[in-house]
C-alpha cells in the first residue's frame, strides 16, 4: 500500500489527529488505499510520524467510527469497502481546520464567516480519555418527555445567567421586533446563524433561506408530510425500531409506512423500496434508540438510493454534537451532491429541554415547496427565544456551552457505566457508551419491561422500553436517561437503580 506520510504541522490549529485522519481518509476515498488493505500498526505509525500513539490511536478510531476502518482483534486496522455512487468524487472532503464542507446545498458563493468548530477536542483536553468503550451509540417511546420523574435534574447542565442576558437583550434593545409575528420559516437573524454554525460545526453548507425553524421535530414533521404530499410522494419509511412520535405522524396523516429493521451499522438498506419515489427518515448518526452509527459505506450507497429511485432521506442529527471519543460523525447532508436530504436539528438537548426549536435544511426543490404554502402556517415558536438564541450563537455562549456540555455528560456517562461495571457485572449491561444523553442497557430479570420502568420512576429516574421486546434468557433493553442526574449524584443514584432492580430478580 501507499506509505502513509502525511506533512503534518505542529504549529496548526487543527489538531494533530484530525489532521491524519484527514489525510488518511482521502487516502481511502481517492482510492490509492482500497478494501482490505493493512495500516500500520498504532506503535509504526506513531514512530514514523514522531507523534504519540493516542494521537494515531484517536485518528484510527475516528476511521473506525465512521466506517472507513474495521479493527480487528490482534490483526490491526483495515480498509473498508466504501462503495460511491457517479457524482460523489468530491464528497467527505474536509477542510483544513478539520471541518467537512457540503457542495449539496449552496446557490452562490456568499462569503461564510463561521465559528469555530466545537467538534474539536485537543489531545490535551480528553478529560473523558477512560471513558468505557463499546458498540456505537429525541428520545422515543415513554420517554422522559412522558414521564413525571419528580424532580432530578442538573441546573449545571445550562448556563441560565448567560441566558437571561440575551433575553434581556432582547427586551431591552430590540423590543420593538416582538410586536409583530415572526416569519413562517423563523427569524431571519437566528436562520443566518443556524447557517454559519452548521458550515462551522457540522460540514453543511446552506442558505438561510433553506432553513425552516418550527417548535419540535413534530412540528417539522407536520410540514414535511405536507410538503411530501403536494410533491406526490405517498410513501415513507422508517427504522425499526425507531423514533415511534415521528412514525405515527407520518401515519396519521394517510402515508404508506413501511418499517425497515435497523441493524448493527443502521437501517437495512437493501429493504427500502425501489422504482418508486418515497422519503426515508433515518438517524444515521446515533440511532434511537438501538445507538446503531451508519458507516461511509452505506451512507454513500443511501444517497445513492434516493438519486436513483428520485426519493429523500429524511435525517434527523439530534444529539450530534454530544459525542464523547472522537469528532461528531458528518451528516448525510454533508456528502450529498444531488440535494436529496432533508436534515433535521434541534437545541433541545444542548440548551434545555422546554426550548422547543427545532430547525431543518430543505433541498432547493422542497424549499421552493414550502415557500408557496409558507404563508398558510404561523410560526409556533416563541419569537423573544429565537431572537435571544440568535445572540446567544452570535456572541459564542451556544458554541462554547456545549463544549462544557459534552465534557459533563461525558463524565457523567463514565461514571454510569463504571459503576454498572462494577456493581451490576452479568446483569446490567449498557450498550453504548460514545454519544448522547442515554445510554441503552440490557437488564437480565424475570421482571417485566413495565415493571423495571415503573421501579426506576420512584426513585426519580427516567427509564423507557426501546420497543425492541424481550431478548434471550430474559434480557430487556432499555434506555436510561442519565443527563438529568448531577454529576455528585451519579453513583449513587445507579447504585440505587441496581439494588431495586435487583431485588427478587
Amino acid at each position: 500500500m501507499k506509505a502513509i506520510i502525511p506533512d503534518l504541522d505542529m504549529d496548526s490549529g487543527t489538531p494533530l489527529y484530525m489532521q491524519l485522519y484527514t489525510y488518511i481518509k482521502d487516502l481511502i476515498l481517492s482510492e490509492v488505499v482500497t478494501k482490505g488493505e493493512k495500516l500500520p500498526s498504532l506503535r509504526v505509525l506513531s514512530q514514523n510520524l514522531k507523534v504519540s500513539i493516542s494521537t494515531v490511536e484517536l485518528a484510527y478510531a475516528q476511521l473506525v467510527v465512521e466506517g472507513y476502518l474495521e479493527s480487528r482483534p490482534q490483526s490491526g486496522y483495515y480498509v473498508r469497502e466504501i462503495k460511491r455512487g457517479a457524482g460523489h468524487e468530491s464528497q467527505g472532503a474536509l477542510r483544513e481546520d478539520g471541518t467537512g464542507v457540503s457542495g449539496g446545498c449552496r446557490e452562490d458563493d456568499d462569503e461564510k464567516t463561521g465559528v469555530s468548530s466545537i467538534g474539536d477536542m485537543e489531545d490535551g483536553e480528553r478529560e473523558t480519555a477512560d471513558i468505557p468503550r463499546g458498540p456505537d451509540g429525541e428520545p422515543g417511546v415513554g420517554s422522559p418527555s412522558d414521564t413525571d420523574t419528580s424532580g432530578i435534574y442538573d441546573i449545571n447542565s445550562f448556563d441560565f445567567v448567560k441566558w437571561k442576558k440575551s433575553i434581556n437583550k432582547v427586551l431591552n434593545l430590540y423590543p420593538h421586533l416582538l410586536l409583530s409575528e415572526s416569519d413562517p420559516r423563523g427569524e431571519k437573524l437566528l436562520r443566518d446563524e443556524i447557517s454559519r454554525y452548521l458550515y462551522a460545526a457540522r460540514g453543511v453548507d446552506c442558505r438561510p433561506d433553506r432553513i425552516v425553524i418550527a417548535a419540535g421535530t413534530q412540528q417539522i414533521t407536520n410540514h414535511i408530510s405536507n410538503i411530501l404530499k403536494i410533491m406526490d410522494i405517498r410513501n415513507v419509511s422508517v427504522e425499526d425500531p425507531g423514533y415511534v412520535p415521528v412514525t405515527n405522524i407520518f401515519r396519521d396523516r394517510g402515508f404508506a409506512i413501511s418499517k425497515t429493521r435497523v441493524l448493527e451499522d443502521g437501517i437495512d438498506i437493501d429493504r427500502l423500496p425501489t422504482n418508486i419515489k418515497s422519503a426515508v427518515y433515518v438517524s444515521p448518526s446515533n440511532q434511537f434508540p438501538t445507538g446503531a452509527v451508519m458507516p461511509a459505506g452505506n451512507r454513500y450507497r443511501l444517497l445513492e438510493w434516493a438519486k436513483k429511485n428520485e426519493s429523500y432521506i429524511i435525517e434527523d442529527d439530534y444529539d450530534s454534537e454530544l459525542r464523547y471519543f472522537g469528532r461528531p460523525l458528518p451528516p448525510l447532508k454533508a456528502l450529498d451532491t444531488h440535494d436529496s436530504v432533508i436534515y433535521l436539528g434541534s437545541f433541545s438537548s444542548t440548551l434545555f429541554s422546554s426550548v422547543k426549536i427545532s430547525y431543518m435544511v430543505l433541498p432547493l426543490e422542497i424549499s421552493k415547496v414550502f415557500n408557496r404554502i409558507c404563508n398558510d402556517y404561523a410560526q409556533t415558536c416563541s419569537k423573544t427565544e429565537q431572537l435571544a438564541l440568535a445572540f446567544f450563537m452570535e456572541e459564542g455562549k451556544y458554541q462554547a456551552g456545549i463544549k462544557k456540555l459534552r465534557r459533563l455528560c461525558a463524565n457523567k456517562l463514565a461514571i454510569a457505566a463504571d459503576t454498572f461495571e462494577k456493581n451490576a457485572k452479568g446483569f446490567i449491561r449498557p450498550l453504548n457508551v460514545s454519544s448522547g444523553i442515554n445510554i441503552i442497557i440490557s437488564v437480565r430479570s424475570r421482571k417485566s419491561e413495565e415493571e423495571l420502568i415503573r421501579e426506576a420512576r420512584t426513585l426519580g429516574l427516567a427509564v423507557s422500553s426501546t420497543g425492541a421486546g424481550a431478548g434471550a434468557g430474559e434480557e430487556k433493553m432499555l434506555v436510561f436517561y442519565y443527563n438529568s442526574i448531577p454529576i455528585e449524584e451519579m453513583r449513587e443514584k445507579v447504585g440505587e437503580l441496581i439494588n431495586v432492580w435487583s431485588s427478587d430478580r
